[in-house]
């Protein structure tokens, strides 16, 4: 870019940027394609461009199986940053030069005031930098913006940064702008509307300025507004003293501009923008407007790691939203506030635009290392997919396929590595291309755009809003550092849309749009540019762009266009591709007439590429003005030869003159009219069209118009070349002159590039270039001729070239040497036609070899001479050949293909010889062979047929094909007859039918491949059938079969007709018996009966071949029986109430199970009655046990112990040992292991101890027995540690040892005790080994607390103590650990087993309802609670047929008739979300977890024993998970339905998914959540449906914000777009959008719309689907009438009466100056004189303080109209507004004209005040 800037035309309107909490910006378009869809991108893009495009940016999700791998090594990845300064995007101040200013606002002073800048501005202890202030008051609109807009602080903050603002502080900064700068901004706005007024006027102005170029350019150039001289230079002047920074010329100083301070140059056509005319006022230069202190960029930073990067941006993270989540609303409004200014200094790092082929692509591609975790197969997939990034540029339909070169960030994928605030400012693509943005992993990252049909409403808001940045930057949009508030667009009514992208999505955005964002935190995005046909247009205007502010091209437009056209373009490229080549064409044309007629008549075409298929294959120059890549053509000059300028600047290249400059061409204009013809007849083809086309680029070639003056004369350019074409006429006649050819082709240059109608000129042209290069070549054969008639090794002259040079006719000119030469050629014609003659005739060989040997001798090389020769050698070749092959008399010892050979080359060589006739005899016998052979085999052959023609053609001694194939096919018949025949014999005696099958199926297969038809196939396809059902029959009979198996087999017999075999007749014997064996089966197993019977069917089934069904329901009732009475057998042996010391004891709950197995046989034995009569005496017992403990424990709890005699307590216990005897000699008679049995013997011995121990109350025991008693007592205390009377014994027991210390006693009953617990201890440890040797299935817990319980009552220490001990412990933790789990659901129930049992049955409630469990088939459920009892009074839900106690539900039925609908259907059919669990099972409210249950039942933990409970909790995690996917299946129904019709459907599944996830005892957070989540949504579309409703039924409109809330609710809840309730409230919202729009403009329009048009609007919004009050409010308050005038409110300034608040347009009411208080004349009636006149003082303020204007809607409230006012008058008005609905409305919305009709009378006396004559202007 130049350095040089203008100025800002104008300073426009700039509205306040403020700072938004949510931006409520439209989401743009998002799409989900189809796997098909996505297969094409180009053609999915094209697809969605029309409903998309508007947007400017849409969002694409790709199916869920694109998932490609990223293919960069995060460990070694490095790249560079750059520092971005988030705060100064938008609120920082423009990079001026205070010097500049400074100089300039002297001159102001100077010139306008008469005085200088003497003392610096000091304000808060610091010099104000006037620059900054000034710029800081035009960002806000102006001095009136900001004294109105109260925006001294926002000011202040540009102009102090940093600081605190203070109330003072802003008044200061007022008075200081109102005194230093405030007559600047005038004489600035001033200047700067001059200057636009001169640039409009500037092109009408230029022919005008032409005449006066002379005389300024030897005056003084420019002027100041003072009209005084600044600067002198004189073109005269040869040496340069001033050069253009920019072209680097010194020529044109007329159009140069200097830069008042530093008196650099630049040439107005060079600066960028440039300008149409020298600017009025001083010109300061870019460098001097623009301080490089305050210039603003992205500053290179540090190199990253990705590690690194991470860190810093986990620090940002942190630090702005600590170690939570933020949302995008916090994190976005976050980001604007920074923007804004508002949030202080912050800088952040930018991996961005990194080059792919330098630091790598996210993408796979071809030639990078595939990660190890990558298959090959998905790396080679995603290498070629057409979503990669990397191939997107070059697909078929994309015009950048034409481009040779890499271009990064078009061509070549650019990477982007982006932290939290990382922004990318607005800006749109180069040449207006399309992009392509993809996230690869990361935060998302939040997008701007603006259409692009809105971009001249983009840059003008962007312009207005940030004037001084784009004073000092003209091109600042092209800096993409510049970002500002979507709202503030959105407020000046530029459309602005937002778009979410996620990791995978894809980002488009469109043409020209405008696009900006930022990124939410550390991620990683791949970009690209792409240009689909629908782009050309849109890269003409960018092309445009780029000349107009003199920036570098990426590449060039019009080659790409040429290259295209020149290519196979797709289908949809036609029409853009036609109208962009008609457009260049246009403008190349205008341009070259324009050099033609400024004197340019030299050109010359450039020099063809080597690669034209592609764009860039090689460098073509540049405009040195404009720095466009000049393809098409370009002007050059021998004086500046390096330099080249385009046909638009060619005046600026340098100062010679015309002649002397050169047009230089690639294309002419009738080739690049042809190529618009070929694109639109390719277009026509497909879609037809009118000849307009070729119409209106006829009517623009036409050149006749064009003239210029030569020698004097008006000549055009036809009539110039019709001149050069009677020239070139006359040199044809003359004889051939060199120097004239020349000289005659120069001249015609300027006619070359014109377009078809200078066709004639370029044929002339050819011509004489043609007979240039012809006389030469005349010139040269005449040489050769001579040289080689002169003898010597010379070259002959080819006879070929001789003849074309005479061809041509006419002759193109007077040459000498054509005759000569065409006498030396009639030699040869003659030895040609000789030759040519001999060799299309029939002619000898010796004739031929004469014609040769005269060809040898000519002087002219002659081709024919070639193919004489070879014609010779052929014959002498096929001469030999056909002897051979006739003297050959063997059958078929010569092939056919020989003969048809021969035949064939001796017709081509024409030659006569004898061996002729002797081919073509054998050939038409082979034909005739063949001809047989064919018609044989074409239709259906026989072997017959077959037999006779090989019998009549044995002797032919041609070999034919066809004859020797069907010999074959005739061999291969007959042997398959042959063994077909073999098989046959005696086939049904055969025992071996497996191998008749294999052999028939053999022989069918060869016979179904024969060539020849045989009769005898369908006779081998009966016995396969025949065989196959022998050999079925066999298997029958040898093994045993299913009875349905030989009934089928029978059937199949019958129909064969072989059911007559001996075979088959004893099968049918064996299925009678079987069947009459199935009924009796059958008949028993429906009713028990004895074994025997059971017995008799399984030996007669033995003699039965067929499989019975019912003998296994027969042989598994006998198993049952039988096992079940080998398990009864230990319980029904006579020596049963033995002694136990015999045997081992038998288990009890053994014995349950068999009495209840018993139940369910189906064979009767008398063993069960004797089980079940054991069963009921062990229950006896064990109650007499237990009874017996009970005595027991309440013998233990005695503390008066006394002597023992005293109170029978010593009898006590003999009496309760003796019952304890008794009842355990009892339990052991049983044999089974009572678990009371333990305890009585424990109980036995502790009294038995206890008794011994009282007894020393009157014995003397030895100090043995004390001391024995003692060690016992140690065993007896932890067994019994709550027991008073064993404490009380063993305390005196201790005393009663320590005082027989002494004492010495023999102790023999001790010795025998102490035998006898040490037998019983040892026999527990085998029991202990026993058991733990027995199967795991085996152990049961009963027996280990036995052992358990004995192990603890022993006196001795061992191993197995404390391995049962462990092991009762684990299992115990174990089962407390289940009851903690479970006993939120349990409540009271105090075993694990009934708990566990209990949320079993919750869950099979909860299957059932499902319809997956077949528990409860045919059972009632009721969903209140788990009793199921049919003995409440209960409810059935009308809606869900399901059942409720009234008991649970505190129901009270007032009519037995009223139906009854259930909670859940109440709510959900209401739409609303059920309270937290409202409507589950009562049972306590509370929920076992699913996860605890799961980790209980996976336990590492190994047991030694069976637990039941552990069995039962393994169905209860399987039901659980079975509950779980069955909701997860109605969830994802629910879904995937966005259709209206699957509302109910999604309702129904909902309910039911409720009810059963209430009524399982088990809890899944994350399924409840799910479930949650899933029951919003559809509140929340039965919410929108409501609302739809009322609004298709007239009864409710939905308001915006209404809607709004909806579409937000929405979005929160995931609901998909293709949701077609969100589809309906989306277009709603557009509606009233648009129409809230209009009526905000219209309402704040100042009374611009006429009423008609306000009304028009209001009934309109009335009519809307949308309720819209508050904007219909206005619109009635903005169509009120005010003053006497009954007009609405205007720009007009108005006064308000102080009695009755209406309000008058001053100028009505005829005030001069309004006073502080204004009563009307209504008010007033009477008064003359209404306005007091103002002393000086009130003239001071009303100079000093801005005026000020009401607003049209009134504070104070107004009354209604007075009850006296004149219906008359009322009626009146409504009689002029009758007569149309707008008139209606018009009355209806009117402000009241409140006047009492008494004093309208007295207001004639005020006539002449109202009513002021005007004076008359002269």
């Amino acid at each position: 870019m130049g350095k040089g800037r203008p100025r800002a035309v104008e300073t426009g309107q700039n509205l306040t940027v403020s700072s938004t909490g949510s931006l409520n910006i439209q989401s743009g378009p998002v799409y989900y394609p189809s796997e098909e869809e996505f297969r094409d991108p180009l053609g999915y893009i094209y697809k969605i461009r029309p409903e998309a495009e508007p947007y400017g940016i849409c969002k694409i999700v790709p199916p869920k199986s694109w998932n490609p791998p990223f293919s960069l090594n995060l460990d070694s990845f490095t790249f560079p940053t750059k520092t971005q300064a988030i705060h100064q995007l938008q609120a920082r101040p423009a990079s001026c030069d205070s010097k500049t200013f400074e100089l300039e606002y002297n001159r102001f002073l100077e010139g306008h005031c008469g005085k200088k800048l003497k003392k610096r501005v000091i304000f808060e202890g610091e010099e104000l930098d006037l620059c900054k202030l000034f710029n800081a008051v035009r960002r806000y609109g102006g001095y009136y913006k900001v004294v109105k807009g109260k925006k001294w602080g926002e000011v202040f903050r540009f102009v102090r940064s940093g600081k605190k603002i203070s109330e003072c502080a802003k008044h200061v900064l007022y008075q200081l702008y109102r005194e230093h700068l405030y007559d600047y901004e005038g004489y600035y706005n001033r200047l700067n509307r001059e200057r636009a007024k001169s640039y409009k006027r500037g092109i009408n102005e230029d022919a005008k300025n032409e005449k006066k170029a002379k005389i300024y350019s030897s005056k003084r150039r420019r002027k100041n507004s003072d009209h005084r001289n600044v600067k002198v230079r004189k073109v005269e002047e040869e040496d340069h003293d001033q050069i253009c920074e920019q072209c680097r010329s010194g020529l044109h100083g007329e159009v140069m501009l200097l830069c008042d301070r530093c008196n650099k140059g630049w040439h107005i056509y060079c600066l960028s923008p440039p300008l149409k005319q020298v600017p009025p006022g001083n010109w300061y230069c870019f460098e001097c407007l623009n301080s490089d202190k305050d210039s603003f960029g992205f500053i290179p930073g540090k190199q990253f790691t990705l590690e690194a990067f991470r860190r810093l941006a986990d620090r940002a993270n942190k630090k702005w939203f600590g170690s939570g989540c933020a949302s995008r609303v916090q994190i976005e409004k976050k980001f604007w506030e920074i923007v804004e200014g508002l949030a202080g200094d912050v800088e952040v790092m930018y991996g961005s635009d990194l080059d792919t082929s330098v630091h790598g692509s996210g993408f796979p591609r071809v030639n990078d290392q595939r990660p190890e975790s990558v298959e090959p197969k998905a790396w080679d997939e995603y290498c070629k997919s057409p979503w990669n990034l990397n191939n997107l540029p070059k697909l078929k339909g994309s015009m950048l396929r034409a481009v040779h070169h890499n271009i990064t960030g078009v061509m070549v994928p650019w990477l982007y590595i982006g932290m939290l605030f990382s922004a990318f400012c607005w800006h749109f693509e180069d040449h207006c291309f399309y992009s392509m943005n993809y996230l690869h992993w990361g935060e998302p990252k939040c997008w701007y755009s603006v259409p692009g049909s809105e971009a001249s409403a983009f840059e003008k808001v962007m312009r207005d809003c940030l004037p001084d940045l784009f004073d000092a930057q003209p091109d600042l949009l092209f800096q993409l550092v510049t970002m500002l508030n979507p709202s503030v667009l959105r407020e000046n009514g530029v459309p602005v849309y937002s778009v979410l992208q996620e990791p995978g999505n894809f980002v488009i955005t469109f043409p020209r749009s405008y696009h900006g964002g930022f990124n939410l935190g550390l991620n990683c995005a791949e970009a690209v540019n792409f240009a689909p046909a629908d782009w050309l247009p849109h890269g003409g205007s960018g092309a445009e762009l780029y000349q107009l502010y003199r920036k570098a091209p990426v590449l060039s437009h019009e080659e790409l266009l040429c290259v295209v056209a020149k290519s196979d373009w797709e289908k949809n490229a036609s029409t853009y591709l036609r109208k962009e080549l008609l457009r260049i064409y246009k403008k190349e044309r205008t341009f070259r007439e324009r050099l033609w007629l400024s004197g340019i008549t030299r050109s010359s075409p450039m020099s063809p590429r080597r690669s034209s298929e592609f764009v860039g294959t090689e460098e073509d120059p540049t405009c040195i003005i404009c720095k466009q890549y000049l393809y098409l053509s370009a002007v050059v000059c021998r004086c500046r030869p390096s330099a080249f300028v385009c046909l638009e600047h060619w005046e600026h290249l340098c100062e010679c003159k015309s002649s002397k400059h050169r047009l230089l061409y690639r294309h002419t204009l009738a080739e690049l009219a042809d190529l618009v013809l070929i694109v639109d007849k390719h277009e026509s083809e497909e879609m037809p069209q009118s000849d307009s086309l070729l119409r209106n680029i006829s009517s623009f070639s036409e050149l006749n118009s064009l003239k210029k003056k030569v020698k004097g004369a008006d000549v055009t350019h036809a009539q110039l070349a019709e001149q050069w074409l009677s020239r070139a006429c006359k040199i044809f006649q003359s004889p051939f002159s060199g120097d004239a050819y020349t000289t005659l082709l120069k001249e015609a240059e300027q006619f070359l590039w014109a377009g078809a109608e200078m066709d004639s000129v370029r044929d002339v042209v050819k011509n004489l270039t043609a007979a240039r290069k012809w006389v030469q070549g005349i010139r040269d054969c005449l040489s050769k001729i001579e040289n080689w008639s002169a003898g010597g090794d010379f070259e002959k002259v080819a006879h070929k070239w001789v003849k074309k040079l005479l061809s041509v006719d006419p002759v193109p000119c007077n040459e000498p040497g054509y005759h000569k030469l065409k006498h030396c050629a009639e030699e040869a014609n003659l030895l040609v036609h000789d030759i040519d003659a001999a060799l299309s005739t029939f002619s000898k060989l010796e004739e031929l070899e004469l014609l040769y040997s005269r060809a040898c001798s000519s002087s002219i090389h002659v081709e024919q001479s070639q193919k004489l020769s070879q014609k010779i050698s052929l014959v002498k070749v096929w001469i030999d050949n056909a002897r051979k092959a006739i003297s050959n008399e063997q059958p078929a010892a010569v092939e056919v293909d020989i003969l048809y050979k021969l035949k064939t080359e001796i017709l081509e060589l024409q030659v006569q010889v004898q061996e002729k006739e002797m081919i073509f005899d054998l050939v038409s016998q082979a034909e005739s062979c063949q001809a047989r052979c064919r018609s044989l085999m074409s239709g259906s052959v026989t072997l017959k047929n077959v037999e006779v023609l090989l019998q009549e053609m044995a002797s032919f001694s041609v070999n034919i094909p066809e004859l020797a194939l069907l010999k074959q096919y005739q061999i291969d018949a007959s042997l398959w007859i042959t063994k077909l025949n073999d098989i046959l014999i005696n086939i049904h005696q055969r025992e071996d039918q497996q191998s008749v099958i294999d052999e028939l199926n053999r022989i069918l297969e060869d016979g179904e491949s024969l060539k020849i038809q045989v009769d005898e196939l369908s006779l081998v396809k009966i016995e396969l059938k025949k065989a196959c059902c022998r050999e079925k029959a066999i298997k029958a009979r040898n093994s045993k079969m299913a009875l349905a198996f030989l009934q089928q087999l029978l059937a199949d017999a019958v129909v064969l007709q072989i059911e007559r075999e001996d075979l088959f007749l004893s099968l049918s014997r064996e299925l009678a018996g079987a069947l009459q064996w199935e009924e009796r089966a059958k008949d028993i197993l429906a009713c028990k009966a004895q074994m025997s019977e059971f017995e008799d069917l399984i030996r007669m089934s033995e003699d039965i071949v067929a499989i019975m069904p019912s003998l296994g329901d027969v042989k598994a009732a006998i198993l049952v029986a039988n096992s079940w009475l080998n398990n009864s057998k230990p319980f029904l042996e006579p020596d049963l109430s033995g002694s136990s010391t015999s045997r081992s004891l038998l288990k009890l709950d053994d014995l349950k199970e068999l009495v209840s197995q018993s139940r369910f046989l189906k064979i009767t034995f008398k063993q069960q009655n004797v089980l079940e009569t054991i069963l009921e005496n062990s229950k006896k017992w064990q109650h007499d046990a237990c009874s017996l403990l009970q005595d027991v424990e309440c013998l233990y709890s005695v503390t008066d112990i006394g002597d023992g005699r005293s109170n029978v307590l010593i009898l006590k216990i003999e009496h309760i040992v003796n019952l304890i005897d008794s009842v355990s000699k009892a339990g052991l008679s049983f044999g089974l292991d009572f678990p009371e049995m333990p305890k009585l013997q424990n109980a036995c011995s502790t009294l038995h101890w206890c008794s011994k121990v009282l007894s020393f109350c009157y014995l003397m025991p030895s100090y043995e027995d004390v001391e024995s008693l003692m060690n016992i007592s140690e065993q007896l205390s932890i067994m019994h540690s709550s027991c008073n009377l064993l404490s009380s014994l063993i305390f005196g027991a201790k005393w009663l040892k320590k005082v027989s210390e002494d004492i010495s006693v023999a102790f023999p009953m001790m010795f025998a005790q102490l035998t006898e617990a040490t037998c019983k201890h040892r026999l527990w440890q085998e029991q202990v080994h026993q058991f733990f040797s027995l199967e795991l299935g085996e152990r049961s817990w009963s027996q280990l607390m036995q052992l358990e319980e004995y192990g603890k009552a022993s006196f001795f220490t061992c191993p197995e103590v404390d391995i049962v001990v462990s092991e009762v412990e684990k299992v115990e933790k174990w089962k407390q650990r289940c009851m903690d789990a479970v006993k939120t659901f349990a409540g009271d129930e105090s075993l694990l087993l009934c708990a566990l049992q209990k949320i079993k049955e919750s869950l099979d409630r909860s299957l059932y309802i499902y319809e997956k469990s077949e528990s409860f088939g045919g059972v009632c459920l009721y969903m209140c609670c788990m009793s199921g009892s049919e003995d409440w009074d209960f409810l059935t839900c009308s809606t869900c047929k399901d059942c409720y106690h009234l008991q649970c539900l505190e129901y009270r039925r007032n009519n037995a008739e009223e139906a009854y609908t259930c909670s859940n259907c109440q709510l959900l059919a209401g739409g609303l979300i059920p309270p937290n669990r409202c409507g589950f099972l009562r049972h306590n409210g509370k929920y076992s977890d699913l996860k605890l249950l799961s980790d209980l039942l996976f336990v590492d933990e190994k047991f030694c024993v069976r637990i039941e409970e552990r069995e039962i909790l393994q169905q209860i995690v399987d039901q659980a998970y079975a509950c779980k996917k069955c909701l997860t299946e109605i969830l994802d129904f629910e879904m995937s339905c966005y259709n209206k019709d699957q509302f109910t459907a999604v309702g129904k599944k909902l309910t039911t998914a409720w009810k059963a996830f209430g009524v399982a005892g088990v809890y899944d957070h994350q399924s409840y959540c799910d479930l949650e989540r899933a029951l919003a949504r559809f509140s929340w579309r039965f919410q929108v449906a409501k609302l739809l409703d009322a609004l298709e039924k007239d009864i409710e409109k939905p308001s915006v914000q209404q809607i709004y809330q909806h579409l937000k609710e929405g979005d929160a809840m995931n609901i998909s777009p293709e949701d077609h309730l969100r589809l309906k409230l989306s277009e709603l919202k557009d509606i009233g959008l648009q129409w809230v729009d209009r009526a905000k403009k219209v309402a704040a329009d100042c009374g611009s719309l006429g009423l008609d048009g306000v009304y028009e609007l209001i009934t309109e919004g009335e009519r809307l689907p949308v309720c819209l009050k508050k904007e219909l409010e206005l619109l009635r308050a903005r169509s009120r009438l005010h003053c006497i005038c009954r007009k609405p409110y205007d720009e007009r300034s108005m006064i308000v009466c102080g009695r009755c608040d209406e309000w008058y347009h001053i100028r009505c009411v005829n005030l001069v100056f309004p006073p502080k208080v204004y009563i009307c004349a209504a008010c007033m009636p009477g008064t003359q004189h209404l306005v007091s006149s103002f002393d000086s003082l009130m003239d001071h303020e009303r100079c000093t303080v801005e005026p000020k204007t009401p607003s049209p809607r009134h504070k104070k409230p107004r009354t209604g109209p007075k009850k006296s006012e004149s219906s008359a008058t009322q009626k009146m008005l409504i009689g002029d507004e009758n007569g149309s609905g707008i008139g209606h409305l018009r009355w209806r919305n009117r402000k009241p004209f409140r006047r009492a009709a008494k004093k309208r009378a007295e207001l004639d006396s005020l006539t002449s005040f109202f009513h002021r004559p005007q004076p008359i202007i002269t």
